[in-house]
């Protein structure tokens, strides 16, 4: 055979060999992307696959060359344990972006883990759940970090709509649905018809204010100080929002303010559950206020159908009881909270000539 026809058969190989390739999936391009660009964590979904990322929002970077040192969850344990020359960061506050060039970087490693395993690496359509109460300027922001870290088009959707479909609610109907979304830094509340949220509110207030609240309270009350981690753990293990019959206590190790010397002290949960009053409280006046301006046909539905809790704040015990006893309604709490923005982002890259128009370019 000549060197001619040999290239001709080795080609008609090649092609015939495609099709099985790209049903094994090692040359399935990347085309759909959905992101949940949370405070606390970042999750991504990949249309077909799933969630295939799960990692925390957090990026090492040194302070003169700003080098990143590391992402996700390597930089997470080295928060409050860096030496002087690196700083663990969290670029994104308040449900937003704070820090563009670092979430940048750290949007783009996630996208190229993402992408790392296929041979066709096509530039992803994105989906970004956004607080529904987020300003053009930083609707701006992730448009433009999305972008830099390698989307061909960036569509964002609101968290509690995509929370309401990752939950399974029908938002297509004309019947009322109400979503408490509580993230790290936002807790965004909506009651959703027609694809449409008819009325929200969007706070400041999450999983952050109560980690804040528990170092001032150890501060205040035992001076003794403590990092962001040692209170997430506090608020994690006994910490709660209504008597839930069970008290805890908690050994905690910290640095005495007095004498610098470092120490541990007993905490009980009933003094974790009153020093975040302050922030639960927030939460729910914020619930009521977006009762009072649902329209009454709507609010109808919500007292037939309940209000669904989504997002990590879902887990704090107790809190489903205290919004049960305050508004008097039948209160939900979804099986897997922490990913119901995501995987209402992923169900409307599934269909979406269905969701086009829940989505914002």
């Amino acid at each position: 055979m000549s060197r001619c026809a040999q290239g001709r058969y080795g080609m008609i190989k090649w092609f015939k060999a495609v099709p099985r390739w790209l049903n094994s999936g090692r040359l399935l391009p990347v085309n759909d992307i959905a992101v949940d660009l949370g405070t606390a964590n970042t999750l991504v979904y990949v249309k077909g696959e799933g969630i295939v990322l799960n990692e925390p929002s957090v990026v090492a970077v040194e302070k003169g060359t700003r080098r990143i040192k590391g992402i996700g969850l390597e930089a997470k344990r080295m928060l409050g344990r860096t030496p002087e020359g690196i700083e663990a960061v969290r670029p994104l506050r308040d449900g937003v972006i704070a820090d563009v060039d670092i979430t940048e970087l750290m949007l783009r490693h996630f996208l190229k883990q993402v992408t790392a395993k296929r041979v066709f690496r096509m530039k992803p359509r994105v989906v970004v759940g956004v607080p529904s109460g987020i300003t053009e300027l930083e609707r701006r922001a992730v448009r433009s970090s999305a972008v830099a870290a390698g989307a061909k088009a960036v569509y964002m959707v609101a968290e509690p709509m995509a929370a309401a479909i990752g939950v399974g609610l029908p938002v297509d109907t004309p019947t009322g649905n109400m979503v408490i979304d509580i993230g790290g830094g936002t807790t965004e509340i909506a009651v959703i018809a027609l694809s449409g949220i008819v009325s929200n509110t969007s706070i400041r207030v999450g999983g952050d204010e109560l980690d804040n609240a528990i170092v001032t309270f150890l501060r205040k009350n035992y001076n003794l100080l403590i990092g962001e981690p040692t209170a997430e753990a506090i608020k994690i293990q006994i910490g709660s929002a209504f008597t839930c019959g069970e008290e805890r206590e908690m050994e905690v190790k910290g640095r005495d303010l007095v004498s610098g010397i470092p120490k541990t002290v007993r905490v009980h949960s009933q003094e974790i559950r009153e020093c975040i009053q302050e922030p639960i409280q927030q939460v729910v006046e914020a619930v009521r206020r977006t009762l009072e301006i649902t329209p009454p046909e709507l609010a109808s539905d919500i007292v037939d159908r309940g209000i669904v809790m989504t997002g990590g704040g879902a887990l704090i015990r107790g809190l489903d009881q205290l919004l049960a006893h305050e508004t008097h309604l039948p209160i939900h709490v979804d099986e897997e909270p922490l990913t119901c923005v995501v995987r209402g982002a992923g169900r409307v890259l599934d269909d979406l000539d269905k969701y086009r128009i829940v989505l914002t370019t």
